[in-house]
């Protein structure tokens, strides 16, 4: 006869697999961002999870058939979800508008039960403090409320000075723990023997490297294990090929401001003479 501690080790083990299995079928959300039902068949499941592991006495194989009882109507429901608006708004129920044009719908807050302290401290953690700046607020099924400000308050972009702005290159990690990383090496165009030269530049040995970090612009920065050594501040190309697209960017804001012909046609040139050599200079400052 196998012992007691023995036993709910294994089960406990196996219910651990288990429960491993039905949230990788479920899929992220099951973690990340609990809808109501998914929320009551987590205790539901964890509970089943615990009796599987600790009641010996019963028939364990009993909570198994329980957990995919389980597990299969959470997947059907996510099916229908899927598949129905209507389904959908049932089982989350739909967003709901808190404020509208700057007016608080005092009968929507009252229907989510939500009090206005509790809808002003929200409106706090999306660094909005003016009920009457925000042009929505919405209330989503995860319970979480987006704001869209009025657009005057919001922050201003590029796009509207109606400048285009090109798309900017992911940063990559290509040290991590003293390990040298050569994909990301690979995907920004470099390799081991430009790694080597950045780090002899700044006086720090690979094993030394904690994380390593190349941004858009090719410049390497490192944070270091012994965390009282100094590290060397970055060198100034970045920096400058940062403003040498800064000021093509002014000149073509510029072009678009003016009504003068000459002076459009002339920011014009301008920015597309300063274009021409950033594409020439850019493989150096880079490297």
């Amino acid at each position: 006869m196998m012992p007691d501690w023995i036993h709910v080790a294994l089960r406990t083990l196996l219910a651990i697999f288990i429960l491993f299995m039905m949230t990788k079928l479920m899929g992220k959300r099951q973690v990340s961002q609990l809808s109501f039902f998914e929320y009551i068949t987590g205790i539901t499941v964890g509970s089943i999870a615990a009796y599987i592991s600790l009641d010996i006495e019963e028939n364990w194989y009993l909570g198994i058939v329980s957990l995919s009882v389980w597990a299969a109507v959470s997947l059907g429901f996510e099916f229908l979800q899927l598949k129905s608006k209507k389904a959908r708004e049932i089982i989350d129920s739909k967003a709901t508008v808190l404020i509208k044009d700057g007016k608080i719908l005092e009968d929507n807050l009252k229907k989510e039960r939500l009090s206005t302290d509790e809808l002003m401290e929200q409106l706090r953690k999306k660094n909005v403090f003016q009920a009457a700046n925000v042009q929505f607020a919405v209330m989503e099924p995860s319970g979480d409320i987006n704001v869209l400000l009025t657009k005057e308050n919001q922050p201003l972009t590029p796009k509207h000075l109606g400048i285009k702005v090109g798309p900017e290159q992911e940063p990559q990690v290509v040290v991590m723990d003293g390990e040298i990383m050569d994909e990301p090496l690979a995907k920004m165009g470099l390799n081991r023997e430009w790694l080597d030269t950045e780090l002899e530049t700044i006086g720090v040995a690979i094993e030394n490297v904690f994380l390593g970090q190349v941004d858009a612009y090719g410049q390497l920065y490192v944070d270091l294990f012994d965390d009282q050594i100094k590290v060397p501040e970055p060198q100034k190309k970045a920096s400058l090929l940062a403003t040498l697209k800064k000021c093509e960017a002014d000149l073509e804001m510029f072009s678009l401001s003016t009504k003068a012909p000459k002076a459009k046609k002339m920011y014009e040139e301008c920015a597309k003479e300063l274009e021409r050599v950033i594409e020439e200079v850019k493989p150096l400052l880079i490297r």
